[in-house]
């Protein structure tokens, strides 16, 4: 499980085998952020995209690397994580 700190707390989510090909952390990599598979692009942007008020839309017009498949594969395991906790 991966831990992420966000504007409303700490969000504990998403298993490795749900984030497979859409999220990593390497060391060689940003220190070893999380970043979108591919890209440079840590997770925390999306997150922060998005408890701004801004958009899918506007985050993959910033962050062009980035394929929406992964940032609806990263919304999904949340998703997931979240209604198995409830």
């Amino acid at each position: 499980m991966i831990a992420f700190q966000g504007g409303y707390g700490i969000f504990n989510f998403m298993k490795a085998e749900e984030l497979k090909g859409i999220i990593h952390s390497d060391p060689e990599i940003m220190g070893g952020t999380p970043v979108f598979v591919g890209t440079r692009v840590p997770l925390q942007n999306l997150i922060d995209y998005l408890e701004g008020g801004e958009s899918i839309e506007d985050f993959l017009d910033a962050f062009p690397s980035v394929r929406r498949e992964q940032v609806i594969g990263v919304i999904e395991a949340a998703k997931l994580e979240i209604l198995e906790t409830v």
